[in-house]
């Protein structure tokens, strides 16, 4: 009898149940195996009359039925061996798996994790450098590229750029590579970063300040103000213009939107604030029926002295305007300035300008000419009642000439009666003269109480010296006023009709406007000095100018140095000017109060003046040097009532002026 070794599963082989070796006798040993299954069970009884032994496979079926015990047996030893075989199996590529992961963990531990994209550029599964380098490359026109906002929406919209490197805007690109996190731990994580991509917003890195700035800048290209309605005029037919709601840019949130959007490929719609309007279209329609449409229905009137201004609907049109009421509505109001402009055309000779009282010279003495008291009309008050007269029908009567009766000078002339119809009266107001009879007149038999000197000077600085000498004469200064010549004259420009004039520029010769006007301040301070004036403040020059008397001269700078004086007496005084091609001479007329006198000092602490060599200026010219020096003046005044006297010194140190030279010895 055979049995199958129990060593080979699925293989039959024949054993003789004589002896340890297979039968030699056997006329044929034939095995039959089937699919493996699990190893039979003992051997059967021994069959005399059988030929062959032959391994018939299991019948699969439940134990017990259908298979006798020992095949019941074989069946189990085959499914344990199966599960062995799985579990083996499994093990392995549980084993494999485990390898695998580890590589994959070690070779990408410093890469960025897999899958990752910034902005669509693709960096999962690079070293850090490489990301870096790909998201400078990538992105780096994007950076560089202006910004686009938009404010709004629909057609409305308003759209500009700025430039991102004046906003302080840039990428961080290390930071936006530390955004990606670091290798994930989870295999199934890993796994399913090889099927599956994660988008990155790319970090920015910038200065909120300058992003606030730039985009105030951008604002005036964004926002849309709001519009109130109102009515214009198209010469004398009014047009309804609608209201319109505005939008303007929230700049408190705007800049963050900004910085967080300004790497998008879309523009950068900004936050913007609603302006809603007030004036409703019943409010416009209510005053275009009721005030504009009548307004210009005809001509008004402003009755003057003797003469009245016509106003034609279309110049009416020019200065009726309408402001929101607040309530849904418009006010009409009349546009002072440019209908002003409109009655002066006829009402201007009605008017007449004031004149101050001045002196007639005779000599050393002079007369009083009488002020003219001037007459202007207070368009402000005159206009107060136009848009009433402007409501009233317009085939009104035109109004009358008005003229009012004489009246004393300087008195307030006649109120015209109330005017009719569409018609105003012309306010008129008298205008007082800056400087009275009565002032010239309180300075009594006046006489020339100071008065100085100087000559010699080129033709360009004397047009200046001759301006401001027509500026300054017939000035007044009042008792107790204080006299500036800077504040006198204003600034001295072109357009006041000073010229370029020789000025010394650093050591060298050079040109500029008002050149001379130093020379007038020496002469105006001389004679407030000897006219036993006040002396408020003055400044000498620098360096020593030999035509002028030493430690006592001025020199002035618009905006810096000024020359002031001031009128201490009871009564004023009266500055005349009197200017020739090589000399201007300046008299104080007024009370005399003092007899002045000047008491010159030594010339002590000498300096040397150096040499400075100039050689490297094109506009150099050689001159000597003078030295410096101090001095002291002193200003005695007597005091012709009383014959009481005090003095006034006052040191002055000149620096010395250096020898130019320009080279070549």
């Amino acid at each position: 009898m055979t049995t199958p070794s129990p060593d080979s599963p699925g293989d039959t082989r024949l054993e003789s149940t004589g002896g340890d070796g297979p039968g030699p006798d056997a006329e044929a040993t034939r095995a039959m195996s089937a699919e493996p299954g699990p190893p039979a069970g003992p051997p059967s009884a021994y069959d005399p009359d059988a030929e062959a032994t032959v391994q018939i496979p299991p019948v699969a079926g439940p134990p017990g039925e259908g298979a006798p015990d020992g095949a019941s047996e074989h069946a189990d030893g085959g499914s344990s061996r199966s599960r062995r075989t799985l579990l083996v199996a499994g093990a392995a590529v549980v084993g494999l798996l485990a390898v695998l992961y580890v590589g994959d963990l070690l070779i990408s531990a410093t890469n960025v994790p897999r899958g990752v994209t910034v902005a669509g550029v693709e960096i999962g599964g690079m070293n850090r450098l490489a990301a870096q380098e790909a998201l400078r490359t990538e992105l780096g026109p994007r950076v560089s590229r202006p910004i686009t906002l938009v404010a709004g929406g629909g057609p409305e919209a308003r759209t500009t750029t700025i430039d991102p490197r004046a906003a302080g805007l840039d990428l961080d690109v290390a930071a936006t590579i530390d955004e990606a996190g670091e290798q994930p731990l989870n295999p199934f994580t890993r796994l399913s970063s090889f099927f599956a991509d994660r988008e990155i917003a790319p970090i920015s890195k910038g200065n909120p300040v300058a992003i606030g700035q730039a985009v105030d800048a951008a604002r005036p290209q964004l926002d849309r103000p709001s519009v109130e309605g109102t009515i214009r005029f198209e010469g004398d037919r009014p047009v309804p213009v609608p209201s319109v709601p505005g939008a303007i840019v929230d700049s408190r949130t705007a800049p963050d939107v900004v910085f967080a959007h300004w790497l998008d490929s879309a523009p950068v719609g900004l936050p913007v604030t609603e302006q809603p309007v007030t004036v409703t279209q019943d409010g416009i329609d209510t005053a275009l029926r009721e005030v504009a449409t009548p307004a210009v229905a005809g001509p008004a009137y402003v009755v003057g002295d003797a003469k009245n201004a016509t106003l034609s609907p279309e110049e009416i049109g020019s200065f009726l305007k309408f402001d929101p009421d607040g309530s849904g509505g418009l006010t009409p109001r009349v546009d002072v300035p440019a209908a002003e402009r409109v009655a002066e055309r006829d009402l201007a000779s009605t008017e007449a300008e004031p004149k101050d009282a001045t002196f007639a010279f005779e000599g050393a003495g002079a007369t009083v000419v009488p002020a003219v008291t001037g007459r202007t009309i207070d368009y402000g008050k005159t206009f107060e009642g136009l848009v009433e007269a402007l409501g009233r029908p317009a085939d009104a009567t035109p109004p009358t000439t008005f003229t009012p009766p004489p009246v004393p000078p300087g008195a307030t002339p006649a109120p015209p009666p109330p005017a009719s119809g569409r018609a105003v009266n012309a306010v008129y107001t008298t205008t007082p003269p800056k400087v009275t009879t009565e002032a010239l007149q309180a300075l009594g038999p006046a006489t020339v109480i100071g008065e100085f000197q100087t000559n010699g000077f080129a033709a360009d600085s004397g047009q200046n010296i001759k301006r401001v000498a027509e500026i300054v004469n017939g000035a007044t200064v009042k008792p107790g006023e204080t006299f500036s010549l800077n504040g006198f004259t204003g600034p001295r420009d072109a357009s006041q009709g000073f010229v370029e004039a020789g000025i010394i520029d650093d050591g060298v010769p050079g040109r500029g406007i008002g050149g001379g006007i130093s020379q007038f301040a020496t002469t105006l301070y001389n004679a407030s000095y000897f006219a036993g004036l006040q002396q408020v403040e003055h400044k000498e020059h620098s360096y020593y100018i030999s035509r002028y008397p030493a430690g006592r001269e001025a020199t002035v700078f618009e905006g810096a140095i000024d020359l002031k004086f001031r009128n201490d007496g009871d009564t004023p005084v009266l500055i005349r000017t009197q200017w020739t091609p090589s000399s201007i001479k300046v008299q104080i007329y007024g009370q005399k109060r003092y007899d002045v006198t000047s008491q010159t000092g030594p010339r002590t602490n000498p300096v040397a003046p150096g040499t400075r060599d100039l050689s490297d200026n094109p506009r150099c010219k050689p001159s000597k040097g003078v030295g410096g020096f101090t001095i002291t003046d002193t200003r005695v005044l007597k005091d012709v009532r009383t014959g009481q006297t005090k003095s006034e010194p006052r040191t002055v140190r000149y620096n010395p002026e250096p020898e130019i030279t320009c080279g070549g010895g």
